[in-house]
């Protein structure tokens, strides 16, 4: 028990502060994401965590998830600015989603991959100016994009559904897009692979 205790700062019949709750649910958010908890468990343990008095009522919703979960040391940036023309960028691989993105790009291409990314918040705000080219989502179950706020001019998106699961992550898109495109898909699995016949 004394792992699930580090997650909360001390021992179980020390009140509980709203940093401590704080931090609880954001392993809960992480783990929901991860798929070890189903969104009735989300929702009953993040009523448990919003009301729980005692650190020990706090370790308790934790104590059957690994430690990883809970994205330890890790702070997100506020706003991280991409700025470019004519080339592409990518986030991915364990990268640290920020709570803001300024996107200004002509003519190129930006990839924000989001399987493998450490989640330490519920929202990320872009603000988007892209002049041509493609800005690409890669998604996983949790993570919802919601580009209603977005101006596009002579531009598309093209959206494909994820699979449903408890939310994790909301991306609002807003600013414009011109002579460009949006895509939001999930990651290809198994690219060149053929399947056997049968």
């Amino acid at each position: 028990m004394a792992g699930d205790l580090s997650r909360t700062g001390g021992p179980p019949e020390v009140r509980a502060s709203h940093a401590d709750r704080d931090r609880v649910v954001d392993v809960l958010r992480v783990a929901a994401g991860d798929g070890r908890l189903t969104l009735e468990e989300l929702d009953e343990r993040l009523e448990a965590a919003l009301s729980a008095r005692t650190v020990g009522e706090l370790a308790v919703l934790t104590a059957d998830l690994p430690e990883e979960t809970a994205g330890r040391g890790v702070e997100a940036q506020e706003v991280v600015r991409i700025e470019q023309e004519g080339s592409s960028t990518r986030r991915g691989d364990g990268w640290v989603v920020p709570r803001g993105l300024e996107i200004r790009s002509a003519w190129g291409e930006v990839t924000l991959d989001f399987t493998d990314a450490v989640i330490t918040q519920d929202t990320l705000d872009i603000d988007l100016d892209m002049r041509g080219g493609a800005l690409k989502l890669l998604t996983r179950p949790g993570v919802v994009v919601d580009t209603g706020g977005l101006v596009t001019n002579f531009s598309r998106i093209k959206a494909r559904g994820a699979a449903d699961a408890p939310v994790v992550l909301r991306v609002r898109i807003t600013g414009e897009i011109n002579y460009g495109q949006i895509v939001v898909r999930p990651p290809r699995r198994g690219f060149g692979r053929r399947r056997p016949k049968g």
